[in-house]
């Protein structure tokens, strides 16, 4: 059931504290507030600078969740995607259809901007979303692993000759 009474809207500039404040719920839901570098000067810079666009839902005027995407590029295809960085909703207001609203929002820019495809990453333990992005019609990549490097590693091969 899609709720009437939510609004999505393009996330501006004028509401980084509010996309920051977003952020910071999100990495308490996921337990991963020690991950959080960012600040609301850094991510002003790149929502300025079109790095990154953000979504923002609304329900009766009240902000209560948000979506963070960027293009991608795929060299077989030559054409671009949508990344969703990261997806929150205040736990209050799931199950209201938001999360379909946002994602009928990605659709519509994808089309609009000529992309052919709009991805993301769940966490494995997050059941109740893995669910819900499966009734929307999406399926896992299990022909790909996602690899990572960071930190002292990162920062190793950096120097290397």
């Amino acid at each position: 059931m899609v709720d009437d009474s939510v609004v999505i809207r393009r996330g501006l500039f004028s509401d980084v504290g509010l996309i920051f404040r977003f952020i910071y719920e999100l990495s308490e839901y996921e337990g991963l507030v020690d991950s959080v570098f960012v600040t609301e000067s850094i991510l002003g810079e790149w929502l300025l600078g079109g790095c990154v666009e953000v979504l923002i839902a609304e329900f009766l005027g009240e902000p209560v969740g948000f979506v963070l995407y960027y293009f991608t590029y795929s060299t077989f295809r030559g054409a671009s995607g949508i990344y969703v960085e990261d997806l929150f909703i205040r736990p209050e207001f799931r199950r209201r259809g938001i999360g379909t609203k946002f994602f009928c929002e990605l659709a519509k820019v994808a089309k609009l901007r000529g992309c052919f495809r709009v991805d993301w990453m769940v966490l494995n333990w997050n059941a109740n979303s893995i669910e819900f992005y499966k009734k929307l019609g999406s399926r896992p990549i299990d022909d790909w692993t996602t690899y990572r490097l960071e930190g002292e590693q990162l920062e190793k091969l950096a120097n290397k000759n």
